[in-house]
């Protein structure tokens, strides 16, 4: 089976690094396009083995994009496309279906109750949202909370399935000596009192009140780890407060281990040097650095979080829901401060979102919509089977790159480059790939779930690395003629390309 995951963009965000995440425990061959900005997930992703495309789009209406997606699909004779966030499931949806795959996936990451990926909700957002959903086999939200909302837009129940986020919590285990060695790195005092925050410095994010409460707390120091607009902003404010010595604005740093260079400490590393977290957001989808947080075995103060909010209060007891005033924030930070610090137990909730069983209940999706139309779900054909997990009740109820045009076949065909593609020819696919998509389905998880880009014209020879696009860097290749391995993640030959 061949996959096709399209997404507005490739920059650093947690949709983005959750699709990195979760290609590394899907056992099938896939293949990543982005519409735009081709940024340091791409590199990660193309690390990994997987192929990266870019469509250089230019704007939400560069319409020229539309043909040239279709036919990057009708040539990748895909079997199944998933799509995320707005702009990528509004094109990718269309193209798919214009390209002859009824088997389309979209995932929510970022529906919030009045905005969705940090712009406000309107009702031309909404209307072109419900026209694209319909085109598509199944939704996929990230949280209860999403279903939810995605339901209260008229999506209907059936077609929504529950997938949440997913980390790999070995790799926040709490390491004293990582702890001493990063507060070295970055800066911070040994035997000082860190608060952290982790996302994009963006107005919704309210970062902002973060440097507040930290700056009235003399002696606490704030490590935030990410970039974006208000970068300058908080900087100019931690001055304006005093506190520009206690205020590190870290940049984006890489949630899956450390920098390339192996002294910049990464977010695993950050959360081990730190006392307490904070997430002061009004609006989120899921909450993922909260997971991982809870996973460092950190104290959190969240202002929302439908990870934990939508669980019982056992399942994250280290967790404390506040409000949004900075005195109420200055006062639980400085009752953790006076307290000390000290590292919780690993909370039930990081068992929950564990990343390979997010990726069993995507599975589980994935069949839905490989289905013919009222027929029960089938195994997902060419992936390694896993039992996915029964439904839970609902609460309440680097890589040398290349250049490839739109005509051009994308790795797969029948020359055996790829392992997953088959041999079959290129108007071949496998019939339940392009029958209609069942509709009637449980959600599989339930609560339980979880700057100027350069165009290229021509084809140039693809480089040539071991295996073929897919998910990890353990990934083997076949040769030619061979079955594709169904056991292991999906193969990878890790060239980027551009679709111009």
């Amino acid at each position: 089976m061949k996959a096709l995951h399209v997404i507005t963009g490739l920059g650093v965000g947690g949709a983005e690094q959750q699709l990195r995440l979760l290609l590394r425990h899907l056992p099938m061959h896939c293949d990543v396009l982005t519409l735009t900005n081709p940024g340091p997930v791409a590199e990660g992703l193309r690390a990994d083995g997987v192929r990266v495309v870019h469509l250089a789009m230019n704007g939400n209406r560069d319409l020229a994009a539309l043909p040239k997606l279709v036919r990057f699909i009708r040539r990748g004779r895909y079997d199944l496309v998933h799509t995320h966030l707005y702009r990528a499931c509004l094109y990718g949806r269309l193209a798919a279906r214009l390209a002859g795959v009824r088997a389309i996936v979209a995932t929510e990451h970022s529906l919030g109750a009045a905005e969705i990926e940090g712009r406000p909700l309107s009702g031309g957002v909404r209307a072109l949202y419900l026209a694209g959903e319909r085109l598509g086999a199944a939704t996929v939200a990230v949280s209860e909370t999403v279903a939810t909302r995605l339901e209260a837009w008229g999506v209907p129940a059936e077609r929504v399935h529950v997938v949440p986020n997913g980390i790999e919590a070995v790799r926040f285990r709490f390491d004293e000596g990582v702890r001493r060695s990063t507060r070295a790195r970055t800066g911070l005092p040994e035997r000082a009192f860190v608060v952290g925050g982790v996302g994009r410095l963006v107005p919704g994010k309210r970062f902002d009140v973060l440097v507040r409460a930290v700056a009235a707390l003399p002696g606490a120091h704030l490590v935030l780890a990410g970039d974006g607009p208000e970068r300058s902003a908080l900087r100019r404010l931690a001055g304006e407060l005093g506190a520009q010595a206690r205020v590190h604005l870290l940049g984006e740093r890489d949630p899956l281990g450390d920098g390339s260079d192996g002294r910049t400490p990464g977010v695993a590393a950050l959360l081990a040097a730190m006392d307490v977290f904070v997430s002061p957001s009004r609006e989120e989808a899921f909450g993922l650095a909260v997971v991982e947080a809870l996973a460092a075995g950190l104290p959190v103060l969240h202002v929302t979080c439908p990870a934990i909010d939508d669980l019982p209060a056992a399942q994250a007891p280290g967790a404390r829901r506040i409000g949004t005033g900075t005195e109420e924030l200055v006062a639980a930070l400085r009752g953790h401060m006076e307290a000390g610090a000290r590292r919780l137990p690993v909370p039930p909730v990081v068992r929950r979102y564990d990343i390979a069983r997010s990726a069993e209940q995507l599975l589980a999706v994935y069949a839905t919509a490989l289905s013919p139309r009222g027929a029960p779900p089938g195994p997902v054909p060419g992936a390694a089977q896993v039992p996915a997990p029964a439904p839970a009740p609902r609460p309440g109820a680097a890589t040398p790159q290349s250049q490839v045009a739109p005509d051009a076949p994308a790795p797969g065909g029948s020359d055996g480059r790829c392992a997953g593609a088959g041999s079959d020819g290129p108007d071949s696919a496998p019939p339940a790939a392009r029958a209609p998509a069942g509709t009637e389905s449980s959600r599989p998880g339930g609560s339980d779930g979880p700057g100027a880009d350069r165009q290229c014209a021509g084809v140039t020879p693809e480089p040539q690395a071991p295996g073929c696009a897919g998910a990890g860097p353990d990934a083997r290749g076949t040769g030619p003629g061979e079955a594709p391995s169904l056991s292991a993640p999906g193969q990878g030959n890790g060239a980027g390309d551009h679709v111009g």
